[in-house]
């Protein structure tokens, strides 16, 4: 009889965590999504703990684990610690096997991936120097707004017309904003705006790459329906978007693992959770 695999990727991002346990066909038994904080290898601790007892698993029956993200390195029960970039490549071959182009806007950085036929990466670029073309951009601004972040997109979906906003810098973005409002610009023409400036942005960006169909866009950005939607203007037809699309990288993370275990590479003969050590 044919024993499933239970894989685990963790994915500690600058800005959010997430964790999930998955079999061998890709099917997620169970997930955690968190805000990332200061001590890393804590937050792996806690993730981890939390989404074995949401599947009713211990760690000793995972067949491995892989660790991407900012914190990779911090996760010392993990098998392999591999790049975000691999993970998140694998994570949308899985999901979206037409996809050629993966748009990535987190928190504290955007990423464009360029993917072959076969999900392996040709080519990538980042923007981690600014926060324009972030998460971090329309946190900052909705709350020069007294908006709640959450509720940006389906606000500027009622817009008449995204108002150009011409800075792309968070201070002067910020002054800029606070003039149109001075000026009677409604609240979802400037947030339909900063939605525009956002997508001109980054898919400028990812056109460094050579913009290909199909398009997915992930990452805390892909929840923001008025942001994917000016997204799908820039590029001019629609896009894909994962159910959860911040799970992307952890999913990613485990179907590598898979592919490790495959080939034979066995977990390490040592875990340590919760201040106890399981053996293989």
């Amino acid at each position: 009889m044919n024993v499933t695999m239970r894989l685990a990727g963790l994915d500690i991002g600058s800005t959010m965590t997430k964790a999930l346990i998955c079999d061998e066909e890709g099917k997620v038994l169970g997930s955690v999504i968190g805000p990332t904080g200061a001590q890393h290898r804590h937050l792996a601790l806690k993730v981890m703990t939390e989404v074995l007892d949401r599947t009713g698993l211990v760690l000793e029956a995972l067949d491995f684990i892989v660790a991407t993200g900012y914190g990779r390195i911090n996760v010392p029960f993990a098998d392999k610690q591999i790049t975000e970039i691999t993970c998140h490549a694998r994570g949308i071959h899985a999901l979206f096997p037409s996809a050629r182009t993966v748009i990535d806007i987190g928190g504290q950085d955007s990423k464009g991936i360029k993917l072959d036929a076969a999900g392996k990466v040709v080519n990538f670029i980042m923007n981690d120097k600014c926060a324009a073309g972030t998460g971090r951009f329309l946190e900052v601004i909705a709350d020069t707004l007294g908006i709640p972040l959450t509720e940006m997109g389906t606000l500027s979906l009622t817009a008449r017309e995204a108002v150009p906003i011409s800075n792309t810098c968070t201070v002067f973005a910020e002054h800029e904003v606070t003039s149109r409002l001075a000026e009677g610009v409604g609240l979802p023409e400037i947030v339909a705006g900063l939605h525009a400036a956002i997508a001109g942005r980054v898919v400028n960006l990812v056109r460094t790459l050579g913009l290909q169909k199909d398009v997915a866009v992930t990452g805390g950005g892909a929840k923001n329906i008025g942001l994917v939607r000016a997204v799908e203007k820039q590029v001019g037809f629609p896009v894909l978007v994962p159910d959860e699309p911040l799970l992307t990288g952890a999913l990613g993370a485990a179907l590598l693992g898979r592919d490790f275990r495959t080939r034979g590479v066995v977990p390490k003969g040592e875990r340590k959770l919760a201040g106890v050590t399981f053996y293989q």
